[in-house]
Parts: C-alpha cells; structure tokens; sequence
C-alpha cells in the first residue's frame, strides 16, 4: 500500500503543478523507478484534473455567463497542469509540420521554443475546446457538461497512456524516458478502466461511440507516429491526449440527449 501511494503521488507531482508537504515529498522521493510504476496511475491523475474542471465550471457559473465560466475552467486546469499536454501538442506540431527526417522532426520536437505551426495549433485548440464546451452546455445542459468535461480528462489520458502498451519510446534520454516501459498486466486494466467507467456514467451509448471514436484515432495517429519517427515521445502523448479530449468534445457536442 505504501508503495502504490508512492507511485500515485509521483504520477500527481508528474502531471500537475500540486505542490507536496515537505515531509511528504521526501517520504515519496520521486525515483525513475517510481515514475515507471506510476504510468497506471496518469488517468486517475487526469480525473483529478477533471474534478477540478468541474468545481471550477459550476463555481463560475454562479456568477458569470456560461462561455465566460468554461472559459475561466479551462484557465484553471491549464494552471493546475503547467499546460503539460498542451506543451507537447504545440512541440509536436512544429516538428511534423516543419520537417520530414526523422531527426530533424526529434531535433525540433526537442527544442522548448514554439514557433508558427505550434502556435497556431495551440490557439485552434484551445478555442475548439472552448466553443465545444460552451455549445454542449447550451445543447445539452449544466450537468452533461459537468458529466463530460470530468470523463474527458481521464478518457483522453488513459488513451494516450494506452501507447505505452504497444509503441517504442524512441529517445535514448528524455523526460518521458523513465515513463517509457512497457505497460501491462493490471496496470494497464486500470489506466483503461480510469477511461473508460466516467464515460459510461455520461451514458452508456455516448461511452460506446466515444471509445470506439477514440479506437480510431489511437490506431490513426499510432501508426503516424510509427511511420515519422519509429514511435512515440514523450510530447506525442501529450499531442494524443489532446486530440482525444478535442475528439470527446466534439462527439459530445454532436450527440443527441434524451
């Protein structure tokens, strides 16, 4: 239990800006091994965030317009995350959009500034997010909205945590490197589960076609992956959990709710 503790923190200290107690944070210690461990717990993480979304949304909307109040739960998970995912999404646009060898695209994958690809990708993102959000709470009311945005964030995680099982980590060194093991076994059941239970609770039809939307996808860009750079990086999961929590949006915003 103590370990699984260990793990899970280090998964929360990984992905998001939550500071530690001191004490606690020397208790946990934060080896590579620990975040190797931890990899089946990044949905639950997500869920997490997804909580905090949620909180967030319905306390702005006691006292501003809908699209101000998703707007406002947006800025508060992208505080609560550093813009983790986000980072990764806008990296790798640059490097698939800005070059064709399979070094060049790593060379500027790895490069921390953003340029023009990266930042127009960043920005449509962020607005799909915000006008998806804003028209499933017009089309669809408060509490499927509530319902969604919790689902997505661990839904999407657990999609990108999912290439841990079948793809290569493709950097001899990196962030993402003590990650990048194998996922598998119970790990692996859990991280799913961690995506795919909130959608059920959404409904169990939405849950169907949103998991086999994100299928789709996960075999799509997998294989683009494979065929740019051998596999995946740590910003590709992050450029797939975007795309994943962008795909929820949008099924959930064409869905028709009884």
């Amino acid at each position: 239990m103590g370990d699984e503790l260990r793990f899970f923190l280090t998964a929360l200290g990984y992905f998001t800006r939550v500071p530690l107690p001191a004490g606690l944070a020397r208790w946990v210690g934060f080896e590579p091994r620990y975040l190797n461990a931890a990899a089946r717990y990044f949905p639950l993480v997500g869920l997490l965030v997804g909580a905090v979304a949620v909180l967030a949304t319905w306390g702005a909307m006691q006292w501003w317009p809908p699209g101000v109040a998703v707007l406002l739960g947006m800025a508060v998970t992208l505080l609560l995350t550093g813009a983790f995912h986000e980072d990764g999404l806008a990296d790798c646009v640059d490097a698939f959009g800005g070059a064709w060898q399979r070094e060049d695209v790593l060379r500027i994958m790895h490069d921390s500034r953003t340029g023009a690809f990266g930042a127009i990708a960043l920005v449509l993102a962020l607005l799909l997010k915000w006008q998806l959000l804003a028209a499933i709470g017009a089309r669809s009311g408060l509490s499927e909205l509530l319902l969604v945005l919790f689902a997505a964030h661990g839904a999407s995680r657990a999609m990108a945590a999912s290439y841990l099982a079948t793809l290569e980590y493709v950097r001899p060194e990196g962030k993402a490197k003590p990650v990048a093991q194998r996922l598998a076994g119970k790990g692996l059941v859990f991280a799913l589960l961690c995506g795919v239970l909130p959608l059920w609770l959404v409904s169990p039809a939405f849950a169907a076609v949103t998991v086999a939307a994100l299928v789709v996808l996960r075999l799509l860009l997998g294989r683009y992956f494979v065929r740019r750079i051998g596999g995946y990086t740590g910003d590709c999961l992050g450029m797939a959990q975007q795309l994943a929590e962008l795909l929820i949006y949008l099924v959930a915003a064409a869905w028709t709710w009884s």
